[in-house]
C-alpha cells in the first residue's frame, strides 16, 4: 500500500477571499485503485499540519504504509520517519521533473528531460 501526499492552494470564500492549501492523501493500492485517505484545508502549507495529518491517519487505523510519494517539502521525511518509521519515501517524479526543467536553460530543456525519462525507466540501477 502506498500513500501520495499532496497539497495545492485553492481559492477560498471565507470572510476573505483568499487562497489555501488543501492537503490530501490519496492511498494506492496494490490493483491500483485510489482512494482518499485524508484531506484538510489550511492557510499555508506546513510541516506540522503535515504531521498532525499523519498523525491522525494512524489513528484512524492505517497501521502499515510501504511507499509515500510526496514532493520536497522541508521535514517531510522527518515527518514520515517518525509516524511511519518502517515506510520508504520517494520523491513524486512530476515534482523532480520541474525542478530539473527550472534549473536547466531553456534550450536543453527537452533533451534533458528525455534522459531523465529514458534513466528513470530501466529496471534495475545498472541500466539507468
Amino acid at each position: 500500500f502506498c500513500v501520495y501526499l499532496d497539497a495545492t492552494y485553492l481559492p477560498l470564500r471565507r470572510e476573505t477571499f483568499e487562497r489555501e492549501a488543501v492537503y490530501i492523501a490519496i492511498g494506492i493500492k496494490p490493483n491500483g485503485h485510489k482512494e482518499v485517505i485524508d484531506y484538510c484545508i489550511a492557510p499555508s502549507e506546513n510541516i506540522e499540519v503535515w504531521t498532525d495529518m499523519l498523525q491522525n491517519m494512524k489513528s484512524r487505523g492505517l497501521k502499515q504504509v510501504e511507499l509515500f510519494l510526496s514532493d520536497g517539502v522541508v521535514g517531510m521525511k522527518t515527518a514520515l520517519a517518525r509516524t511511519y518509521p518502517k515506510a520508504h519515501f520517494q520523491r513524486c517524479l512530476v515534482h523532480v521533473m520541474r525542478n530539473i526543467c527550472a534549473k536547466v536553460r531553456v534550450d536543453d530543456r527537452e533533451k534533458i528531460m528525455n534522459e531523465f525519462k529514458q534513466v528513470h525507466q530501466q529496471t534495475n540501477k545498472e541500466e539507468a
